[in-house]
Parts: structure tokens; sequence; C-alpha cells
């Protein structure tokens, strides 16, 4: 029986040594999140043979793990977390499978997988530079908005540091009270999660910005790195009320990125149609194709 303990801000140097170095843009290796939804998924992790192992507990109790992370013959790797979900009863599930890795599971373990693609759930990951820039055709319509925002308000971009934090938390808060906070359960869970970043926040490694208007803030993003040329945007909130809000914090905190990060992973869309039609408008540089690979049979 392989012994997985639960990701906690502690665990933030060993964790970030896989994933910096060697891990994939995919958003759901994002340090943060792995930590502050551990009271969705339970999200736990082990090393094994020199490969960093992520397990998730589903709603329905069945197990997932994210696709290992490290160097070295994975084969050995994977089939111990075989013999592992075997021991559950259950197949062995993979989730962050994608291009080269399914590649590499096919060589070292041929035929013993089955692959689906869940579109919902593909990353859109951007240039930084083009977020922060706007330039081209392709731009325009953000350019718009971002004009008419800098015209019809003064306005200053801060980073975020705690003396501003709750105040996001209160402007968050609002925000969800107009998106029906209490009808929401994926809201209830989001603001959950982002409660425990904002109380975590030097200890996740995070980094934001806020956007003020009369000292009022009207926007806020923060995330964490992925690895070390691609940012995490995990959360990111504005005044819906205000004609380019969004684009304004978009804009203002890519170009305060540092320039080591070169994308940008806006995350997923999760199947809604408004939420597609914006992640698309930016015209993402890479849309992350991931699938869950499932085990054919318990062997």
């Amino acid at each position: 029986m392989i012994h997985f303990r639960p990701i906690t801000p502690a665990d933030k140097d060993v964790i970030t040594s896989f994933t910096f170095p060697h891990a994939s843009r995919d958003c759901d290796l994002s340090f943060s999140n792995l930590c502050c939804w551990h009271f969705c998924n339970e999200s736990s992790y082990t090393v094994l043979d020199n490969y960093l192992i992520v397990r998730f507990k589903l709603e329905d109790q069945r197990t997932l793990y994210l696709m290992p992370t490290g160097t070295g013959n994975i084969t050995p790797v994977i089939k111990a977390l075989a013999q592992e979900a075997a021991g559950e009863g259950q197949p062995l599930r993979l989730q962050g499978v994608y291009g080269e890795m399914q590649e590499t599971l096919e060589k070292a373990l041929p035929d013993l997988f089955e692959y689906t693609l869940h579109r919902n759930y593909f990353d859109y990951i951007y240039l930084r530079k083009d977020l922060a820039e706007l330039k081209g055709k392709n731009y325009q319509p953000k350019r718009n908005h971002v004009n008419k925002f800098k015209k019809g308000y003064e306005y200053e971009y801060l980073p975020l540091t705690a003396d501003i934090l709750p105040d996001c938390l209160d402007f968050e808060l609002r925000w969800c009270m107009e998106h029906d906070l209490q009808q929401q359960e994926s809201l209830q869970k989001e603001r959950q999660a982002l409660t425990y970043a904002v109380q975590h926040y030097e200890e996740l490694g995070l980094h934001g910005g806020a956007i003020k208007v009369k000292g009022e803030i009207v926007a806020f993003t923060f995330g964490c790195p992925v690895t070390h040329d691609t940012f995490d945007v995990q959360f990111e909130k504005a005044n819906i009320h205000i004609d380019g809000a969004y684009s304004i914090i978009n804009q203002e905190f890519a170009r305060h990125l540092p320039e080591q990060y070169i994308y940008v992973n806006r995350e997923e869309d999760l199947g809604m149609p408004g939420l597609r039609q914006a992640k698309l408008s930016y015209h993402p540089s890479i849309l992350l194709e991931k699938c869950i690979a499932t085990q054919k049979t318990i062997r």
C-alpha cells in the first residue's frame, strides 16, 4: 500500500521541486490549486521512484491520480499505481494526460489504457506579451474596452499585499451575492477556495494585483507559477457594472508580471458558453488538450 499525505502549504518546496522543472503547464499542478481545493478533492501526494504522484478523491469516492511528474522509468510507477487502484477495487485513472504523455504511456504499457478527451477542461494558455500589449487586429475589441475604461475612470493598479487582501474579500463577497451565491454550489466552493488562498497568501507563494477607482477596489486577480515560465491565474473578479473592468485587470496584471513568465494559463472554461467565448476571444497560444487515461481492466 502506497502512503499518501494530505497537501498543505508546508509541502510547497517538495512539490514545486517536481512541478517547476518537469511538469506540463497544466493548471491542476499549480501548487495553490492543489492546496486550496483540498476540502473538495482530498488532494494528497507521495514521491515514488523520483516521481511526484498526486491523488484526488472524487465526490462519488472514485480515486483519480494526476499524471506522475518526474524523471526516470515510469513503468514501475504506473504498475504500482495500478496495483494500488486494484486494492480499492477500481481501475487506475490518470488525469492530465496529453500528447507526449500519452505516447510515453503507450510505449511503456501498450493497450493498458483507453483515453478520453474532456474539452471542458482544456487549459487556455496565452503569451504574456500578447495579454500585456494587446497588439494587432485580433485584439482591437479588447483595446476598445481598455480605452473606454481609461477614458471613463482615473484608476490605479496595486500589487496585492496583506493590507488590501481583506478589501478584496469584501469585494468578492459582494460580487458573489450579485451572482446568486446562496443558490450556486459551485460558487460557494470557489469562495471557500479563494478564502483559503487569501488566508495563506504568502505561504502559497501567490502573486496578484488590484484596480482601484476613487479608493475602492473594482477588480482583482491572483495566482501562482505552474512552471518556471508559466503563471497560473487562479482567481479574477471585477465589477460587472463597469465596462472594461475585466479587460483592464487582465492587461495590467500581465504587464506587471515578471518577464520570466512567457505564458499565462487562464485555466479551463468548464463548458460554460459565455466563459468559453471570453477565453477564446483572447486568442490562446496553446489550448492544452488534456484527457483521462482509464485502465481497461484491473490487473
